[in-house]
């Protein structure tokens, strides 16, 4: 099966040389975000580079290295040296949906990477069309039962959350669905408005300009609280579907760097998340900061692997590599 991306994502920041004793506070970062440059999660990438650089006394430049669904990047941070020249951000999914659904895992996110930050948090959004004339989930379901022809939905590719959330839904409802894979949240959006299809999963802050002019309808997010952006929206969860799929992007060292490096880094990340004027940026494109030590980020990495795994191994979806 051909790969699609992953909800894509990054993050900028400066990390120190160190080789042995700690070198003069001076010198060139990549920031390696493996998707391309203009979405939010590059946003997010300049932004805490900008803010982090000062912090760490380093230049930092943010790297676009695209390809393979997030691998070149990814695996470019892999085999990196230690020593602070390079740092990995991407989204959460990338790091623990990749390496359950290829038949050889290109990396092991435990073994070859060292957690350094959560950093911010986005969600999804189930969105149905103008041709479905109803009011809320409830109503959906309905609808859904009642026009078994018409149970296609569409999800920006496959291999995603979007992706496993339908499966998840389709099995909590026991309603048969068709999945329709595309190139990206505004296709899925632009034949949900046409009438090709009857709903979609995409993430939220690409739902919501659409759905404030009416032209889509949000009936619920899949966050474990009613997102900031869309209060008047319930959760999947409080619908009754047991599902909790928000996103996030977080960072990573290569496997081996210095535990105190990672550790001021992480600090400095937090800190510039907890700055108004970048809080003000981000939750500007749909993202929520976060901010956490590396042992949050691990926990977080663990208990959606828990979670999706059953759900993706049911699923039988493999990537041949």
């Amino acid at each position: 099966m051909d790969r699609r991306k992953f909800m894509a994502g990054c993050l900028g920041l400066p990390l120190l040389a160190q080789a042995g004793e700690v070198q003069a506070q001076a010198g060139l970062t990549k920031i390696i975000f493996p998707f391309a440059a203009g979405a939010g999660g590059d946003t997010l990438c300049r932004l805490i580079a900008q803010e982090i650089a000062p912090m760490l006394q380093r230049t930092v430049v943010v790297e676009n290295r695209t390809g393979g669904d997030g691998l070149i990047g990814i695996k470019s941070v892999k085999s990196a040296s230690p020593d602070g020249s390079m740092v990995l951000v991407t989204t959460g999914p990338t790091m623990y949906l990749l390496p359950m659904v290829e038949t050889t895992p290109s990396f092991d996110t435990a073994k070859d990477f060292m957690p350094v930050s959560l950093l911010a948090r986005f969600e999804f959004a189930l969105v149905i069309g103008p041709a479905m004339d109803v009011a809320d989930f409830k109503g959906f379901v309905a609808w859904l039962k009642a026009h078994p022809d018409k149970t296609s939905f569409g999800v920006p590719s496959n291999g995603t959350i979007p992706h496993f959330a339908g499966s998840k839904l389709e099995k909590d409802l026991g309603i048969p669905l068709t999945r329709v894979p595309y190139r990206g949240s505004a296709l899925v959006l632009n034949d949900i408005i046409g009438g090709h299809i009857s709903f979609g999963i995409v993430t939220l802050a690409d739902a919501l300009p659409q759905h404030r002019a009416k032209g889509v309808k949000i009936i619920g997010v899949s966050s474990a609280e009613r997102s900031p952006f869309a209060p008047d929206v319930p959760t999947l969860k409080e619908s009754g579907i047991d599902l909790v799929a928000d996103a996030w992007y977080g960072m990573w060292l290569p496997a081996g760097s210095p535990p105190e490096f990672a550790s001021k880094l992480g600090a400095a990340a937090s800190a510039a998340l907890a700055k108004p004027e970048v809080k003000e940026k981000l939750t500007a494109i749909g993202l929520i900061p976060v901010g956490s030590t590396a042992d949050g980020l691990s926990k977080e990495l663990a208990a959606n692997t828990a979670f999706w795994q059953p759900i993706v191994k049911a699923t039988g979806y493999r990537i041949e590599n």
